[in-house]
């Protein structure tokens, strides 16, 4: 059986937790961070069950303390790569049938692993092995993924009793919610846990296998989740774990005729590579592979004259700074009238003087270190850019250390272009350059803002006029996947905001909702009639 009629509950987003000082969640994570520290931890290759050491290994170190191993992970080669396709295919054979119901029940099984006793667990893994402050892996590593679990699985017997609405006396209409016809191949990002969860898994809840290629920088807490997914029941072969080179990986996988789709999330030149790939294949596929990408982004905030100076400050600090604005939601330019400019300029600069920078396991610490080494001088290069160029000046922060970890302090930089590379060019990285335009200028302004950035992924507009605001709804419609109305561009919720931007930042197929979910079935169409006629006349055809 393929599809099953049945209704899932609609789906509750998890509650956040504060770990305030004195919260039994603040103990709880604290006592599994020092057990993680405390051990070096092997992280093999894992194909259809089995766990595949190789000769060739590379470390994971935390980002805020390089000294420190927290593990050995193996490569996959050649072999294992043609492993995890073979393993799932042949996990396909039985998967792809078995009854949909049943298949929800290990996700939601998952999801609830995850909230105890995993959750500690993945939180502490994405604070250590990818620098998160312990709420921003709170809302990401342990929040986020149970609502994907838990929503992606009530979307799936939404997506099954999706069905025709009319069949004819002696007759049954149906649609089939097939799984795709091969392997689906899932590559991840390194700054959400949540995302290297749902990527592979939402095809796998439509009955897709999946061949799992997660960042190298985040392998930490992926080896973790296959721990969690193997827990829930999830069989054999439907989720294969390789890291390694995403060369090598990319090369066979891409190439094989029975490739059924690829679910990425990652930079924009590696996505435009994948897409050339498989356009170049394109013939010797099976079928045509189901491409869902999502990609870089230039994220705004736009002010306009009339918007809360003290919430737009707000928005700012913590729209570009949060996780070290290694979000691809992350606030990266701002547009601000210059009537308002003063007042904001002073409130804000006095609110990032106050951020606090350092290691994760101290609580009071509002950023941490951004992620590696390679990371680290390409976003100081953009510091140093704009600090020796006369048309910026940099107002907040503008310093960086990597003795000890890859710290670079929240950086402003005010600048008189509005061309100004910082304003155009991803940065990934805890940097805001701020533009201030001419107030009589609004759409003028806005038009710049929609033309200055190959990418659409999120914006916001801080207004408190109501026209102001719909002028900018309608002048920016396509210059955002997630608009935001006096919030800042960042923080996206599974069934609230689906998540996906145009242009240069993706497909748009909006995970968190139905939308990605449709795109990890083939439909089938299926009538079946009663009472088939027993001859060709028609009456037409009669004799008077």
């Amino acid at each position: 059986m393929i599809n099953a009629l049945y209704k899932i509950p609609h789906a509750i987003n998890e509650r956040v937790l504060t770990y305030a000082p004195g919260t039994p969640e603040r103990a709880s994570v604290k006592k599994v961070l020092d057990d993680l520290l405390s051990q070096t931890i092997e992280i093999p290759v894992m194909i259809g069950g089995q766990e595949i050491f190789t000769e060739k290994t590379e470390e994971v170190r935390c980002p805020h303390d390089h000294r420190h191993v927290l593990a050995t992970y193996h490569l996959a080669g050649e072999k294992e790569i043609r492993m995890a396709i073979d393993a799932a295919l042949e996990a396909r054979k039985t998967w792809a049938n078995m009854p949909a119901e049943s298949r929800a029940a290990i996700f939601k099984k998952m999801a609830v692993l995850l909230s105890k006793p995993y959750g500690d667990l993945l939180n502490a893994s994405t604070m250590l092995g990818q620098g998160k402050t312990i709420y921003q892996a709170e809302i990401d590593a342990a929040c986020e993924l149970i609502d994907f679990f838990n929503f992606n699985t009530f979307y799936m017997s939404e997506i099954y009793n999706n069905q025709p609405d009319y069949s004819p006396e002696g007759t049954w209409n149906q649609l089939e919610y097939r799984p795709l016809e091969g392997f689906v191949f899932a590559l991840t990002p390194f700054n959400f846990t949540s995302i290297a969860g749902n990527l592979p898994t939402a095809p796998a809840i439509m009955g897709n296998t999946v061949v799992w290629k997660p960042s190298r920088t985040q392998i930490y807490s992926a080896y973790y989740l296959m721990k969690l997914f193997k827990e829930a029941g999830l069989p054999d072969g439907v989720i294969n774990f390789l890291p390694g080179s995403g060369k090598m990986i990319g090369d066979i996988v891409l190439n094989h005729p029975d490739l059924a789709g690829v679910h990425f999330t990652g930079s924009t030149d590696v996505f435009q590579h994948i897409w050339k790939t498989i356009g170049t294949n394109i013939k010797s596929y099976k079928s045509y592979p189901r491409v869902v990408g999502e990609t870089g982004g230039k994220d705004f905030i736009f002010a306009h004259e009339s918007a809360d100076v003290d919430a737009l400050a707000v928005g700012m600090l913590r729209g570009a700074f949060e996780y070290q604005g290694q979000k691809c939601s992350a606030a990266s330019r701002a547009y601000i009238p210059s009537n308002i400019w003063e007042e904001l300029r002073e409130k804000y600069v006095s609110m990032v003087n106050t951020v606090k920078t350092g290691s994760p396991l101290d609580f009071t610490n509002f950023m941490s270190a951004v992620i590696d080494e390679t990371a680290f001088e390409r976003i100081t290069q953009y510091i140093e850019y704009a600090r020796k160029d006369p048309r910026a000046e940099i107002i907040t922060g503008g310093g960086y250390d990597k003795s000890t970890g890859y710290f670079i302090e929240p950086t402003t930089i005010v600048t008189t272009d509005p061309k100004f590379r910082t304003m155009e060019e991803e940065i990934f990285g805890p940097v805001l350059t701020i533009y201030v335009y001419d107030e009589t200028k609004y759409r003028e302004t806005l038009e710049l803002c929609d033309q200055t950035s190959p990418y659409a992924l999120t914006g916001a507009v801080f207004a408190r006029d109501r026209e102001a605001i719909l002028t900018a709804k309608d002048m920016l419609v396509n210059a955002a996947g997630n608009f935001y109305i006096n919030d800042k561009p960042t923080g996206a919720v599974v069934g609230q905001q689906p998540f996906g931007g145009a242009r240069a930042s993706g497909t748009n197929d909006k995970a968190g909702s139905s939308i990605n979910l449709m795109r990890w079935v083939s439909v089938r169409t299926v009538k079946e009639n009663f009472n088939p006629p027993k001859t060709y006349e028609y009456p037409f055809m009669e004799e008077k």
